[in-house]
């Protein structure tokens, strides 16, 4: 991507990367293919010492049933300093996360960092990210027009929903650069994994090891439910090593 590609709704030094590093063949497949996606990831974490979750009770999920997986691509909010009343009489918006969707490719996920009590994103701006490819949205902050996700079926995990505007409270101040997302540091294509449960965040690097792990551990899970189901004996199935 060149330079010319921008919107200049930021300054280009604001744009940290114009295209995320791409992760190596099968490992998005690999994650897709597990069984208990964020619940496996989470013990493969704990056992190589990765912090990365986030629980759906901090961060709860729009649309019921979704599981996603794919690369960060990553906006950094902050509150904005303009008086409010000036800015909407002088229609100077703050939000600049048009510039990421701008960028985005199929498969990405928006990772954002935001602001509460302000919508940091709301359905208009939602349905181009959609269309450019973007699978769905992390925002460590509020939302609004929750209907118009749940219509579009896109998956939204989020801290709660307003009906208070951003554009004159807040402020776009980085995209593709580090993020915080429930005290947890994200960087742009790192890997995100998305459910019911919660949301897993895997440092780019460590995306193979972390999924070599997680798949014995899914692998373990389903020999065990299947000799439960099959009835085998409890005190055989304890005998057992599965993981």
């Amino acid at each position: 991507m060149s330079d010319q590609q921008t919107l200049g709704k930021l300054p280009r030094d604001a744009i940290r990367l114009l295209a995320l590093p791409p992760l190596a063949p099968g490992i998005i497949e690999g994650f897709k293919a597990l069984v208990d996606l964020t619940g496996n990831i989470s013990d493969a974490m704990d056992e190589l010492g990765i912090v990365g979750i986030v629980p759906a009770f901090e961060l709860p999920p729009v649309n019921r049933g979704k599981r996603i997986v794919g690369p960060a691509l990553t906006v950094r909010n902050i509150h904005h300093g303009t008086q409010i009343h000036k800015a909407a009489i002088d229609k100077t918006s703050g939000q600049g996360e048009t510039e990421a969707h701008n960028l985005a490719t199929a498969g990405d996920v928006l990772v954002m960092q935001g602001v509460m009590g302000c919508s940091n994103m709301g359905g208009q701006s939602a349905t181009p990210s959609r269309r450019e490819g973007c699978i769905g949205a992390i925002v460590d902050g509020t939302l609004r027009d929750p209907d118009q996700y749940r219509q579009m079926d896109w998956p939204v995990w989020c801290r709660g929903f307003t009906p208070i505007t951003g554009k004159w409270r807040m402020q776009t101040v980085e995209i593709n650069g580090s993020v915080e997302i429930g005290g947890v540091a994200v960087r742009a294509g790192d890997l995100v994994c998305a459910d019911e449960a919660g949301i897993a965040f895997i440092p780019y690097a460590q995306a193979a090891a972390v999924l070599e792990v997680a798949r014995k551990i899914d692998g373990g899970d389903s020999k065990r439910k299947a000799d439960i189901d099959n009835g085998v004996p409890l005190v055989d199935i304890l005998k057992k090593s599965y993981k």
